[in-house]
């Protein structure tokens, strides 16, 4: 359970590294599709601040990718090492993915969308949509997300079953 923890904590570190990356360095517009529909219309294009502002912005979100999927693979690979069964495997990987999504609507969508300047720092101009001030805007998606989740980890646990017992069918 602890490493459960610990993956978890390192899938929460890379999906906030990914924003980061995202907000901060890349800072494309396409990538706005999940933020507030007003906040999406409001962002224009900004100049690089430095040379290779984005291809660093795109580095480090292919790193923070690779590491949410390294973490699922490594919490497969150790609950095979440890003999997990279906259902141990399944529930490591429905923990991992909601914890995920908790911190994605705890800290993501409330804290750092609704109570942080962060985005409007990057994007002045965004300043005053009402967007930041409604915190559930994306609540259909999110709880779509949420029930797809254990399918997703049935899934999982399957993959690593499969590949633990020698890729045999």
């Amino acid at each position: 359970m602890l490493l459960t923890l610990l993956l978890s904590l390192i899938l929460m570190a890379s999906l906030f590294g990914l924003i980061c990356a995202a907000v901060g360095l890349i800072q494309d517009r396409r990538l706005f599709t999940t933020a507030p529909k007003d906040i999406q219309a409001a962002a224009r294009d900004h100049p690089e601040r430095f040379p290779g502002q984005r291809m660093l912005g795109w580095k480090l979100a292919v790193l923070c990718l690779l590491l949410m999927a390294g973490v699922f693979v490594y919490g497969g690979y150790d609950g095979i090492r440890q003999g997990y069964n279906f259902w141990r495997h399944f529930a490591r990987f429905l923990a991992m993915l909601w914890l995920w999504k908790a911190f994605d609507i705890v800290c993501l969508d409330w804290l750092l969308l609704t109570r942080t300047h962060f985005f409007q720092h990057f994007y002045p101009e965004t300043e005053g949509c009402a967007g930041y001030h409604s915190f559930g805007f994306n609540r259909r998606g999110q709880l779509i997300r949420i029930a797809v989740f254990p399918f997703a980890a049935a899934l999982m646990a399957g993959i690593a079953l499969w590949i633990g017992t020698g890729l045999r069918l």
